[in-house]
C-alpha cells in the first residue's frame, strides 16, 4: 500500500513552472528522503500534497484519499521548514491547544503531551514560555507538535536544520522510532548525512521534475571511489592503472602526466579514481607495484550520498 501517489503533478504560477512532472510513490512504513537543490519545487509539492496548494494538473492520493481530505489530515503530521508558534504560551499549553485542534479529549492530552515532551528532550522546559525556547527548541516542540496526533504519515520540513549534533541524534532516533512503529516518514532535508542514515529510499527533484528515484541500499558497496597513495605519480603508474578493468577518472592526471613527459606530476603523490567492482582492488594495488612506484595507502570508500546527489542533479546553482 502506498501512502503517497502523485502522477504528473504541476504547478504552474503566472506562467512560470514551480512543479513540472511530480510523479512517484511512497510505501507504507517507508521513510523517504526529497532531496533537490533550492528552487526545485519541493516546498510547492508538500503545500500540494498537504491540500494547501491546488495543483495546475495532474494528480495526488494522500492516505487513499485527496490531498487535504479531513479524514486524511486527521493522521498526518507536519513540521514545516518556516514555522511561527504562539510564543506567549507554555510548551505544554502550546501542545495542549494544538491537542484541542486535533478533537483529543483532556484525558488523552494529558496522557500524550508528557510522552512527547519526554521524547523532543523538553520535560523540563513544560512551563517554560516559548518566547525563551532557541530556535532549536522551537524545532524540538514543533516535532511534537507533528506527532501529537499519532499520525500514520509525517511530513518534516528541514527538521534538523537548526538543531545540534545532540538534537540531531536525538531527531534521527524518533525517526527510526517511527519506522519501528509503521509510521511513513516523508523528510525534506539538505543535510544529507542526516538523509543517508534515516532513509530508505530519496527522490531526486530539479526544476519541479522527479530526476531519479532509489533506494538506498541499491548504492552498491563494489561501487567505490579509490584513494591511491604512492611516493610519486608517474607516467608509468597512469599506464599500468589505464590498465585495470572497470577503472575511470584518471584521463585528468594522465593529460597533466603527458604535458610533463618523463618527470612524475609535481607535487602529487595522490590520485582518486572510480571501480565499477570491489575485486579490482587488489589488481590496482598489483599494477602500482608493478609500475615501480611504492605504495603508501589505498583507501576504498562508498560513493556518498552526496556525490550521487552532484551526479544526478548536477552542480549549476540553481541561484536561490
Amino acid at each position: 500500500m502506498n501512502v503517497i501517489e502523485t502522477n504528473q503533478l504541476q504547478k504552474v504560477y503566472g506562467g512560470k513552472i514551480a512543479v513540472a512532472d511530480l510523479t512517484l510513490q511512497v510505501p507504507k512504513g517507508e521513510v523517504f528522503g526529497f532531496l533537490g537543490p533550492n528552487g526545485a519545487g519541493k516546498s510547492t509539492s508538500v503545500k500540494m500534497l498537504l491540500g494547501l496548494v491546488k495543483p495546475t494538473s495532474g494528480q495526488a492520493q494522500l492516505l487513499g484519499r485527496n490531498p487535504g481530505d479531513p479524514q486524511a489530515m486527521a493522521r498526518v503530521g507536519f513540521l514545516p521548514e518556516h514555522f511561527r508558534f504562539h510564543e506567549w504560551l507554555q510548551a505544554n499549553e502550546f501542545l495542549d491547544l494544538h491537542g484541542r485542534l486535533f478533537g483529543m479529549d483532556a484525558a488523552t492530552r494529558r496522557a500524550r503531551i508528557p510522552e512527547l515532551l519526554e521524547m523532543v528532550g523538553l520535560s523540563e522546559q513544560a512551563k517554560r514560555p516559548l518566547s525563551g525556547f532557541s530556535k532549536g527548541m522551537l524545532q524540538r516542540i514543533g516535532l511534537a507538535q507533528a506527532l501529537l496526533n499519532d499520525p500514520e504519515l509525517v511530513f518534516l520540513d528541514e527538521p534538523t536544520s537548526a538543531l545540534d549534533p545532540f538534537g540531531r541524534m536525538l531527531v534521527r532516533g524518533i525517526i527510526h522510532e517511527l519506522k519501528a512503529r509503521g509510521t511513513s516518514v516523508f523528510l525534506n532535508s539538505h543535510l544529507l548525512g542526516e538523509v543517508e542514515a534515516t532513509c530508505d529510499r530519496v527522490a531526486f527533484i530539479r526544476q519541479g521534475r522527479v530526476l531519479q528515484t532509489l533506494l538506498l541500499r541499491d548504492l552498491q558497496p563494489d561501487h567505490v571511489r579509490v584513494a591511491l597513495t604512492v611516493d610519486s605519480v608517474t607516467p608509468e603508474l597512469l599506464a599500468a592503472l589505464a590498465r585495470v578493468p572497470g577503472l575511470a577518472g584518471l584521463d585528468d592526471a594522465r593529460q597533466a602526466a603527458e604535458t610533463a613527459g618523463n618527470v612524475a606530476v609535481a607535487s602529487t603523490t595522490t590520485i582518486e579514481f572510480m571501480l565499477a567492482e570491489e575485486d579490482a582492488i587488489p589488481l590496482v594495488a598489483e599494477a602500482a607495484l608493478a609500475s615501480g612506484a611504492r605504495l603508501y595507502g589505498l583507501t576504498p570508500r562508498r560513493v556518498s550520498l552526496e556525490q550521487l546527489f552532484l551526479d544526478v542533479v548536477g552542480t549549476e546553482d540553481s541561484g536561490q
